[in-house]
């Protein structure tokens, strides 16, 4: 299986993982996760946005993905952006989780370049 589709399913997870340290909370309670209260403010707060912004960002990564694949793309590029796609939103998930909003746009919109990258990587290889 190619380093892209790893990624993808890297992509999947991350958006749970953006949560998670919120939830290691002592007030967290497991039998009403998604209480809005409890993500309102703060650190939770970023966290969970973190998590949305993953949710949202995956399908447009995943399909990307599919496409320079099936129009034959050079493999090594998708590789290589795909990989860059998931450290650029490990850097995003960080620079939230730290309420560092430039550095986290900067990632936001690095990552979503290396999209648009593998959607055009056909025509370039």
């Amino acid at each position: 299986m190619s380093i892209a589709l790893w990624c993808i399913l890297i992509a999947a997870i991350l958006p749970i993982l953006s949560a998670f340290p919120a939830k290691l909370n002592k007030d967290f309670n497991n039998a009403l996760p998604r209480d809005p209260d409890y993500w309102r403010e703060g650190f939770r707060a970023r966290a969970q946005a973190a998590q949305a912004n993953g949710f949202e960002a995956f399908p447009f990564f995943a399909v990307a993905v599919f496409v320079a694949m099936s129009q034959g793309a050079d493999p090594n590029w998708i590789d290589r952006l795909a990989v860059l796609f998931v450290l650029l939103r490990l850097i995003y998930v960080f620079c939230y989780w730290m309420d560092r909003s430039t550095p986290r746009s900067l990632a936001w919109a690095a990552a979503f370049l290396t999209i648009v990258g593998l959607f055009t990587s056909s025509l370039w290889s």
